[in-house]
C-alpha cells in the first residue's frame, strides 16, 4: 500500500519577507523555519512535493542586473525564474536535510528545475499584468519601451515598471520524474515561483518566454499530474474568511467546491488576495483531487490535526 502524498505551496516572501534587506543569512534561517514546518507533513505520514514562490528574489535578482548593465547584459525573465528555482531549491533542500537528521528521518530530498507549459495564444500575451523588477524613471523606462519592446506602466506615482503577462499553466515538465521520486519516498522540491514558463513553438519545440507563472495554479496542476492526496497553501490568515475584514467577518472551516464557487462568485474573494488560491482549490478538486487545505504557516500544525484551517472538498464529501 502506498503512502498518501501531500503537496504544499507557499509563497517567496516566507523566505525574504518584505521586512527584512533580504541578506543570504536572512533566508537561510527563514529556509530552516520553513523546514521545521515541512517536517510535521512528513510526521504525519505524507511523502511531499514542495512549491515555492520567488516574487521577492526575481525582484531583487532584476535590480541587481539593472544596476550591472553596464558591466554584465541582463538575463531574461525565464532564465531568472532558473537562477532563483536554482538558488531557493538549495536553501531549503539544505535545510529541510537538516531538520530530517535532527529528527532522525532517513530520507533524501531533491530539487528539480521545473518548465511550467503554458498556451502561447493564452489571451493573457495580450495583456501583460503582472508588475516585476525595479522603478525606472519616465525617461529610462521610454528608452526601454523602444528598444527592448518592454509593456511598461507608471505604478503609484513611485515610477514605471515592466510589466509581463501571467498564463495559466497546462503542463508540467517533467512531472513524470516528480511522479517517481515521490513515490520512492523522495521529498521533492519543484515548480519554484510557479516554474519556467515555455511555450511550445511553431517548430514543435520548448522556448521560454517572458511571462510569471501563479504558483498556486501550477501547484494545482501539478498535485493533479501527479495524484496527490492533500493540496495544502499556506497563506497569511489561519482561514479562509467570510466579509473579510469586517464587522460580519465568518471564518470558514470547510466547504465544498460548489460553496467555494459561489463565495467566489459572490466577491468574498478577490483576484490579488484569496481568489487565485481558491480557484486552484476547484480546479484541482474537479480535475478529480480529493482535498486542499488552506491555512497561515503559525497554524499549519493544528490544521493537520483537523484543529484549524480551511478544508474544501468535493460534492461527494460533503
Amino acid at each position: 500500500m502506498r503512502q498518501k502524498t501531500a503537496l504544499i505551496a507557499f509563497g517567496g516572501n516566507a523566505i525574504l519577507p518584505k521586512e527584512q534587506r533580504g541578506l543570504q543569512d536572512e533566508q537561510m534561517r527563514n529556509a530552516q523555519k520553513a523546514a521545521q514546518l515541512m517536517i510535521h507533513i512528513v510526521k504525519k505520514g505524507f511523502d511531499l512535493i514542495i512549491v515555492h514562490g520567488n516574487g521577492p528574489q526575481v525582484g531583487n535578482l532584476l535590480i541587481q542586473m539593472e544596476e550591472t548593465i553596464n558591466k554584465i547584459p541582463p538575463f531574461s525573465l525565464d532564465i531568472c525564474d532558473a537562477m532563483t528555482e536554482g538558488s531557493m531549491g538549495y536553501m531549503l533542500e539544505k535545510a529541510l536535510l537538516n531538520e530530517l537528521r535532527k529528527n532522525s528521518i532517513d530520507k533524501d530530498v531533491a530539487t528539480l528545475m521545473t518548465q511550467i507549459v503554458v498556451d502561447k495564444d493564452d489571451p493573457a500575451f495580450e495583456n501583460p499584468t503582472k508588475p516585476i523588477g525595479p522603478f525606472y524613471s519616465k525617461y529610462r523606462a521610454l528608452m526601454l519601451m523602444k528598444e527592448k519592446k518592454w509593456i511598461m506602466v507608471e505604478d503609484a506615482g513611485r515610477g514605471y515598471r515592466k510589466v509581463v503577462p501571467s498564463p495559466r499553466p497546462i503542463d508540467v515538465i517533467p512531472k513524470r520524474i516528480i511522479h517517481t521520486l515521490v513515490y520512492s519516498g523522495k521529498i521533492v522540491i519543484a515548480a519554484g515561483g510557479g516554474g519556467i514558463p515555455v511555450i511550445i513553438n511553431g517548430n514543435g519545440l520548448f522556448q521560454g518566454v517572458e511571462a510569471v507563472i501563479d504558483k498556486d495554479f501550477a501547484s494545482g496542476l501539478i498535485a493533479h499530474e501527479v495524484g496527490c492526496d492533500l493540496f495544502i497553501i499556506l497563506t497569511n490568515v489561519p482561514k479562509i474568511c467570510l466579509n473579510f475584514g469586517t464587522p460580519d467577518e465568518k471564518p470558514l472551516s470547510r466547504m465544498t467546491v460548489g460553496e467555494a464557487r459561489k463565495h467566489l462568485d459572490d466577491g468574498h474573494f478577490p483576484p490579488g488576495s484569496m481568489g487565485p488560491k481558491v480557484k486552484a482549490a476547484i480546479e484541482y478538486i474537479e480535475s478529480g483531487g480529493n482535498e486542499v487545505l488552506i491555512t497561515s504557516a503559525s497554524h499549519l500544525k493544528a490544521a493537520l490535526l483537523n484543529r484549524s484551517g480551511t478544508k474544501i472538498v468535493g460534492e461527494s464529501r460533503n
